[in-house]
């Protein structure tokens, strides 16, 4: 039994931006940020229990409405009737490895072809229209599905093209992502789309810790009894929603209000116009709430609070958020001026006004539902202090670790690739098999064709023309001339960072200079979609600093607060990377695998008194392996030993000098390498 949303403790944030949705879909969803085990998941399916029913067309897959079913719809047409079968709203969940024929749906193309029946199957859109679609770990779905996602939910229409062949129907609902932050963000064209964020974090006071755990017990104990506690409340949300819901049509936006709204959103700096657009939709959304027929400053503001944080120009690595003194010296700044002192607050200073009364607007009783919070500041996360960990040792004496150098200017990397073609998760780095990308040959389909190679089918037809008696225009096409398009895209990998953190690597400006390197490779593996992780070696071992994460704003994190000193175990360090990759290529045997070493090629403390001896023969197990590599000389100064070159060799991988690294306009490849001798 689903749990109660009413019951639901804190959230607030989270809750109103659901209910916002839910009185407009035209805010265009909800993204919910946040650590894992915070309810994200449990509220969600819960929205869908307080939404109004739907009434639908008897016996059509797509859930028209009977009132105005949609004039396009593939069961159709529908006559316009005054009533039909009421329903609860649907709640459907769109797994991580769903399919694009599964979320748009499938026609069948081998049907289509030799019997000429267009048969549609619909999918995972056509389901949740007029209800919630909700995509757990959206950060983890795959590009292009979320693309679909967010042009049908924009649109209010699904489109499925098949080499001619082509199907539409309405899909309008309530699109809910979450993801947990450390697992990597969305692109940022992904998150403007969305159209409210908020951030959920669990409560730090205990009280309210024990009132989530007492009612998860009562829940778990008797989920009928405890829903049926719940019950009045979950039944006056539902009334307020529609309330609201009727209402909304006839909430004006004033012109000072609009004005407001664009203030705000270009104090900002946002780009384009979707985030003013979504902002009024959501002081609109909000008014009807609160039982308001016009939009005011507190609606804006809420609006700007849940629109704004993710469209913020930021850095690639800093988390979204709102300063809250722009937010209301851009509200002040856009004041009419006969506003008078009611918009003053409290100490007249103009400053934010004080809390809403909770009984000036309906429902805002105990539900905390009025206003969300919002982090410090910018909404960044707050600079670390420089920390040392103690006890290392320089190459000639033992002394104390350098403090941690801090990155130098980043730049655009330029792109390593791993060799060959795989067949990983879509990305932007190496070549791949994939279902999306340019179309390089055929094959006999397996199973069902889902990307028909039209010339070639064409093609293997022509011949049999005859045989199959066909005297008159057309093509008379069989099972067995179908051919499979074969796409080439690319595919995301999983770049490992080996770095060099003892102390052969010099000066703090010398650090600083190979902390800035690693951090613009981490942007680009940001934008190409890699999973990273990240181990470092000194002292007398290795660490794996990160494990294998989508998330590199942790992967900065940590090599901001890397500290420097002691001996240079590489040996231990390039041991450290096989034993990852080994148990990663486990996990996930299809995501190809790139290592970065990082490192002036040095080796010492060796148990063997042979460090370099060691090292190589690391090197050469991970060459064996079939490991793309590539090594990053940090190597300075007049004399130079070419120790990482001659490492860069043993793995068979390219060696780069820290300036090559930059983007020359041309593809720096793996396979370039292969050429070394």
């Amino acid at each position: 039994m689903t749990y109660p949303f009413s019951a639901v403790v804190g959230m607030d944030d989270m809750r109103l931006a659901l209910l916002l949705n839910a009185v407009s879909p035209a805010v265009g969803g909800v993204l919910v940020r946040g650590e894992k085990g915070t309810a994200k998941s449990t509220t969600v399916r819960a929205l869908a229990a307080v939404l109004p029913p739907v009434a639908v067309v008897p016996g059509c897959r797509f859930a028209c409405d009977p009132a105005a079913p949609d004039p396009g719809c593939p069961d159709g047409p529908h006559e316009p009737t005054a009533g039909g079968p009421v329903r609860p709203a649907r709640l459907v969940e769109l797994p991580v490895g769903a399919s694009e024929d599964r979320v748009v749906g499938s026609l069948d193309l081998e049907r289509a072809l030799t019997e000429g029946v267009k048969a549609f199957e619909p999918g995972l859109l056509a389901a949740a229209h007029r209800g919630v679609l909700y995509v757990d770990e959206v950060n983890l779905l795959h590009d292009h599905l979320v693309d679909l996602l967010l042009d049908a939910a924009a649109m209010g229409t699904a489109y499925v093209e098949r080499e001619g062949i082509s199907v539409r129907h309405a899909a309008r609902f309530l699109l809910v992502g979450t993801m947990n932050p450390e697992e990597g963000e969305l692109r940022p064209q992904l998150l403007d789309r969305f159209g409210l964020t908020v951030e959920v974090a669990a409560p730090r006071d205990p009280a309210v810790r024990a009132e989530v755990v007492r009612r998860r017990f009562a829940s778990d104990a008797d989920p009928a009894g405890f829903a049926a506690a719940w019950s009045a409340q979950e039944s006056g949300l539902a009334d307020r929603i529609a309330g609201a819901r009727a209402r909304l049509p006839h909430v004006v936006l004033s012109d000072a209000a609009l004005q407001q709204v664009t203030a705000v959103c270009a104090a900002f700096d946002v780009d384009g116009l979707r985030a003013d657009l979504v902002t009024a939709r959501a002081a609109i959304a909000h008014a009807a709430w609160c039982g308001r027929d016009e939009v005011t400053e507190d609606d804006v503001r809420v609006a700007a609070r849940l629109a704004l944080p993710h469209r913020r120009r930021r850095n690639p690595f800093d988390a979204p958020g709102l300063d809250e003194e722009t937010l209301e010296q851009a509200l002040a700044d856009s004041r009419p001026d006969d506003d008078g002192p009611e918009d003053d607050g409290p100490d007249g200073s103009g400053g934010p006004p004080a809390p809403t009364d909770p009984d000036a607007a309906p429902g805002n009783d105990d539900e905390g539902l009025s206003a969300p919070k919002v982090p410090d500041g910018d909404g960044q996360q707050p600079t670390t202090a420089p920390r040392g960990e103690g006890g290392g040792h320089t190459e000639a004496a033992p002394a104390p670790d350098q403090a941690a150098a801090a990155p130098s200017e980043t730049f655009r990397a330029r792109r390593l690739e791993v060799p060959g073609i795989g067949a990983g998760a879509a990305g932007r780095r190496s070549r791949a098999r994939s279902e999306r990308g340019r179309v390089v040959g055929s094959t006999r389909p397996i199973a069902a064709v889902t990307k028909l190679h039209l010339t070639d089918t064409v093609l293997a037809a022509a011949p049999h023309q005859r045989a199959r008696g066909r005297t008159g225009p057309g093509l008379r096409i069989a099972r067995e001339d179908l051919r499979q398009a074969t796409l080439e895209g690319r595919e995301g990998n999983l770049v490992l960072f080996v770095v060099d953190a003892s102390g052969s690597m010099g000066s703090r400006a010398r650090m600083g200079t190979v902390k800035g390197a690693v951090l613009s490779l981490l942007v680009d593996a940001y934008q190409r979609r890699d999973k990273v992780g990240l181990v470092t070696f000194r002292g007398t071992g290795a660490e794996l600093a990160l494990p294998p994460t989508w998330s590199v704003e942790a992967a900065a994190a940590r090599l901001a607060e890397l500290p420097t000193g002691g001996r240079t175990p590489l040996a231990a360090g390039l041991l450290r990377a096989a034993e990852v990759l080994r148990v990663e290529r486990i996990r996930d045997p299809r995501r190809r695998p790139l290592l970065v070493v990082v490192t002036d090629g040095r080796a010492t403390g060796a148990r063997g008194g042979a460090p370099l001896l060691e090292a190589h023969a690391a090197a050469r197990l991970l060459a064996a392996a079939g490991v793309a590599a590539v090594v990053v000389d940090c190597e300075s100064g007049p004399v130079r030993l070419g120790l990482a070159s001659t490492l860069g060799a043993v793995l068979g991988g390219p060696t780069l000098a820290m300036g090559e690294l930059a983007a020359d306009g041309l593809a720096a490849t793996v396979r370039d390498a292969r050429k070394v001798a």
